[in-house]
């Protein structure tokens, strides 16, 4: 399942509390996903990293009652009814859950069915989300327990390039990176077990944007290899020599109907980020004017990418004008 439909999917699914385990490569963004859907509506998020615990980190029993039997101290992170430092509405995640042992599965399965902890029921209004990794992956996940299996719908994320298009746009990855992510999208997710280093979403995210322009130009190779792998940290190095050798784009703003259009892909790539980057209420029409001239597929990507990047840009007369000429290859 796409992230956009896996989004609209958890959403759909939370008034029911049904619990959901989101399973996929690493790298994808599933715990992310499940942070955003939170966030989208409005409810606390609390998230435990399954690998790291023990089973006392879920309770221990209360051995300083005075009385003859003793109750069990929860953990403070338990939503637990009657926790007013905690939030009615929420969704409990339990990141990387896959590679937790059997005990600890034994444990997720009866706050999963029982909806308690030690016999202290959770709020009604919290959700149980899992994430977790494929034993096919080799990231350590183990086999997971039939009965918690059968207590919980398993989602398989499926990486796609628009939704992580939007993502990144949204969130400010370079545009270096999306541009380069539109014309080598075979490189966005390919996860490889036997390899030490892949490329994915996260290390597009984290190794590249974040380290491209912080450190020196003749180290960027090998920080990008240390986080996308030997191959694609060669072809991205190729692109931003690319990049960074166009023709300015705010010249190119200033002179749409004159500036020269390249006709090599990888070029094109490169300048539909750069002047989709640029673009603003104030120069949107001259945006158009070049978009106009560029093959169909660039020009929807520069104009696209703009509109998505600020909003606003759609409710402009240039873009509406440019929708109507594009209707055919936008539909």
């Amino acid at each position: 399942m796409r992230a956009e439909l896996l989004n609209s999917t958890l959403k759909a699914l939370y008034p029911s509390k049904r619990t959901v385990s989101i399973e996929g490569a690493p790298g994808g963004g599933k715990t992310t996903i499940v942070q955003q859907v939170a966030k989208q509506l409005n409810v606390g998020f609390i998230e435990k990293h399954m690998p790291t615990m023990l089973v006392e980190d879920f309770g221990v029993p209360d051995m300083a009652s005075s009385d003859s039997t003793f109750a069990y101290k929860l953990p403070d992170w338990f939503p637990a009814v009657g926790r007013e430092d905690i939030p009615e509405e929420g969704i409990l995640c339990f990141d990387d859950r896959n590679q937790a042992s059997a005990d600890l599965q034994k444990v997720l399965a009866n706050i999963c069915q029982a909806r308690n902890l030690h016999g202290v029921p959770m709020k009604d209004g919290w959700q149980v989300v899992s994430t977790g990794n494929r034993q096919s992956d080799r990231a350590g996940a183990n086999r997971v327990l039939s009965h918690l299996r059968n207590r919980e719908t398993v989602i398989e994320l499926e990486t796609h390039l628009d939704d992580w298009c939007s993502y990144a746009i949204d969130n400010g990855v370079k545009p270096e990176v999306v541009s380069f992510i539109r014309f080598r999208p075979n490189l966005l997710h390919d996860f490889d077990p036997q390899r030490d280093q892949n490329p994915t979403p996260r290390s597009w995210v984290e190794g590249v944007s974040d380290v491209l322009g912080t450190v020196p130009a003749e180290a960027e190779y090998e920080c990008f290899k240390g986080a996308v792998g030997e191959g694609a940290a060669a072809e991205f190095v190729g692109f931003i020599k690319i990049f960074r050798k166009l023709p300015n784009p705010d010249n190119i703003i200033m002179n749409p109907t004159t500036a020269d259009v390249p006709s090599d892909p990888a070029t094109l790539y490169a300048l539909s980020g750069a002047i989709a980057e640029r673009a603003t209420e104030n120069n949107f029409e001259r945006v158009v004017t070049y978009a106009e001239r560029m093959p169909p597929e660039f020009s929807v990507l520069s104009v696209s990418y703009a509109a998505r990047k600020k909003p606003e840009l759609a409710s402009t007369q240039a873009f509406t004008k440019w929708a109507i000429a594009h209707q055919d290859v936008l539909f």
